[in-house]
């Protein structure tokens, strides 16, 4: 639920970043190569699962899923911040990181736009 009109902004860079990072797991799969020996539908379940759980709050801009996700967020930048490190800047990692870095922040400053009024102030004394 969107509280303000700026939250419309915050939340089109979250989903965005939040498809570009799906995306990106998926070519990861298979480009440069396919890991020999392990089932591509089970590589594209574990990477994806975590994540997918988060589209429907992420589309309707529910707070408490962004917040959710956040956290799951963090597990996959880790991981790909480490990748980028071991393959000494692989492009696939190394792209990862950035946007799950962005995914990470765009739904951070979402939260922070979206956030809901104030209820009004008992004006009897």
């Amino acid at each position: 639920m969107l509280h303000n009109p700026k939250a419309r902004n915050t939340a089109r860079l979250t989903i965005a970043t939040y498809l570009a990072v799906l995306v990106t797991l998926v070519l990861t799969t298979f480009f440069p190569a396919p890991v020999e020996g392990v089932s591509i539908p089970l590589m594209l379940t574990v990477k994806l699962i975590p994540l997918l759980v988060f589209a429907v709050p992420v589309f309707r801009g529910h707070n408490r899923g962004y917040i959710w996700m956040a956290f799951v967020v963090i597990f996959y930048f880790t991981q790909a911040l480490v990748s980028a490190w071991l393959s000494e800047g692989g492009t696939g990692p190394v792209v990862l990181t950035v946007l799950t870095f962005l995914l990470f922040t765009f739904a951070m400053v979402h939260l922070k736009v979206n956030r809901p009024l104030p209820a009004p102030a008992n004006s009897a004394e």
